[in-house]
């Protein structure tokens, strides 16, 4: 028992040592879900933009014709690779910016059309001199001042909603969520047909992965007539996406999650919904998004976009597997590491967990110094690490939501790796006191 007691004891040290002479090598980065690297080949494709085609597009000699064309092939190409058309595309500087314009824009188009036609009606009714203003609920048709968002939509979203709160009195509405952060169907059922401006649902979530019912979801709420705006953030780019299929209103897309410069994405729109625009200016953008395009983000943003596409299922298949390799290995080497979100229907190269007795922030500080780069569930506020919105939606107490952990990838993890990390992980919770 005392050569058995001791073999074991030795081979934990050498598995220590090993992940700490492997990290100086080379760090294993796993935090594709907040950023990814840029291709060469995407740099290469904008780069003579920058420096030679970069001539305003909106101008009307040789130059800007240039820029021009090459602005309306980045469109056409980014739009057929989310089932769109070109005139759906309306370029933006990110996801965020794109979640803005579509929950602020289409409420504030129903509150100008709402005002012509209280106008349009004071106009055509006969004065008196005992005649009252026509209150705001004239326009019987138009729909409740209500926003509807699922509990665990991005900040994007959910500010944005809270700004029409705020500024213009309209309600928000938070659909609850299940244990694995599914959207509660019948509760967004009973919402829509109460009537709402937007309702707003992502298609897969950034914190834990697990891809949301969209489709039944925008069917539920067109049933009702209330248009939905799908962040598909998380999704573009990773799992296939088709807005025209899907019939959502609006979609937005950030190009920093697949391969494109940071700073870059867009809004997809359908000409039936009216929105107004939130940045003033030339009118570029079809009028919903002035000033003058970055033709080279453009193309960024279509070049990095159609090789993220190109043999998505394939490659997604790789992914899942070593997803759920990492995910045994990860169960096996922490035995009280719990999975969060759903086990099956997840973004292909993403993990997370919560972890007894620890910290995310600590552990994830542990296994930075050991060369494992992963992202913690909280967000450090003012000195404070809040508990994240999406796990405690989900039914975590804050305790357990303060210690998740996320592993996010855009390609196989090779076996030698996945060892690595699980290692890594048990040798920090050991080092942190938690096992």
């Amino acid at each position: 028992m005392t050569g058995q007691h001791a073999t074991s004891q030795d081979t934990q040290t050498q598995e220590s040592q090993a992940v700490q002479s492997d990290s100086p090598e080379r760090e294993l980065y796993l935090d594709a879900a907040a950023s990814d690297a840029v291709p060469a080949s995407v740099i290469e494709a904008m780069t003579p933009f920058l420096t030679e085609g970069y001539g305003n597009p909106s101008s009307v000699h040789a130059s800007g014709k240039t820029a021009a064309r090459a602005l309306d092939a980045a469109r056409a190409s980014f739009a057929t690779d989310l089932g769109a058309h070109a005139g759906d595309v309306i370029f933006t500087s990110g996801g965020t910016e794109a979640d803005n314009l579509a929950v602020k824009g289409i409420a504030l188009a129903q509150i100008r059309r709402e005002r012509e036609t209280r106008a349009a009606a004071a106009s055509a009714s006969t004065p008196t001199r005992a005649s009252t203003p026509i209150p705001a609920s004239a326009s019987q048709h138009s729909p409740a001042h209500r926003i509807l968002i699922s509990a665990v939509e991005h900040p994007a979203v959910a500010q944005s909603a809270q700004w029409l709160h705020d500024f213009f009195d309209f309600e928000v509405v938070r659909i609850p969520v299940d244990a694995q952060a599914h959207i509660d169907l019948d509760a967004l059922s009973r919402e829509a047909r109460r009537g709402a401006t937007l309702a707003c649902i992502m298609m897969a979530n950034n914190e834990v992965g697990t891809i949301e019912p969209v489709s039944r979801a925008v069917r539920i709420c067109h049933d009702a007539a209330v248009p939905v705006h799908v962040d598909a953030v998380q999704a573009a780019g990773t799992i296939p996406v088709d807005f025209r299929g899907l019939d959502a209103d609006t979609l937005a897309v950030s190009g920093h999650k697949f391969g494109a410069p940071k700073g870059l994405g867009a809004l997809l729109t359908r000409s039936r919904v009216a929105i107004e625009p939130i940045v003033s200016g030339g009118g570029q953008e079809r009028g919903l998004r002035s000033g003058t395009p970055n033709v080279a983000g453009a193309i960024a943003l279509a070049v990095a976009l159609h090789e993220a596409c190109a043999g998505i299922e394939e490659r997604d298949a790789h992914l899942a597997a070593s997803r759920d390799a990492l995910i045994k290995a990860i169960c096996e080497a922490v035995p009280g590491a719990t999975l969060t979100g759903d086990p099956v229907n997840r973004l292909p190269g993403h993990a997370s967990f919560t972890f007894p007795n620890v910290n995310g922030e600590a552990l994830l500080v542990d296994l930075d110094a050991r060369g494992i780069e992963v992202s913690s569930g909280s967000a450090c506020a003012i000195g404070r690490h809040e508990a994240p919105g999406t796990l405690l939606a989900m039914g975590l107490s804050e305790t357990e939501a303060k210690s998740a952990l996320r592993f996010s990838f855009r390609e196989p993890l090779h076996h030698t790796d996945i060892r690595r990390i699980a290692q890594a992980l048990r040798a920090s919770m050991t080092a942190l006191h938690a096992m």
